[in-house]
């Protein structure tokens, strides 16, 4: 799975439209709103790198509303969630 992480511009007034038609794309598993530099941060998730184009180029950067994006791809995934859930497998069967 290669994830890419894409900061995206939005013009101000349309920024909760952007937003939920950017949610609404093909291999976007999520969006965020965020305070800071860029307005929005959308999660892609695709199998093959051609897809990346096709999602960014091909289809959030033609939202309207979207002014600029900006797009980071994923080598590694490091969460404590995922850690901790992989050390607990089988724990509650053990109580």
């Amino acid at each position: 799975m290669i994830t890419a992480i894409v900061m995206i511009d939005a013009a101000t007034d349309a920024i909760p439209e952007v937003a939920a038609a950017v949610a609404d794309l093909e291999g976007v598993s999520e969006v965020y709103s965020t305070a800071g530099e860029v307005d929005l941060i959308a999660i892609v998730r695709v199998r093959e790198f051609d897809q990346v184009a096709d999602v960014i180029a091909g289809q959030i950067n033609k939202v309207p509303g979207v002014l600029e994006t900006e797009t980071h791809i994923a080598f590694r995934a490091y969460s404590r969630h995922d850690l901790e859930s992989a050390f607990s497998l089988g724990l509650e069967q053990a109580e």
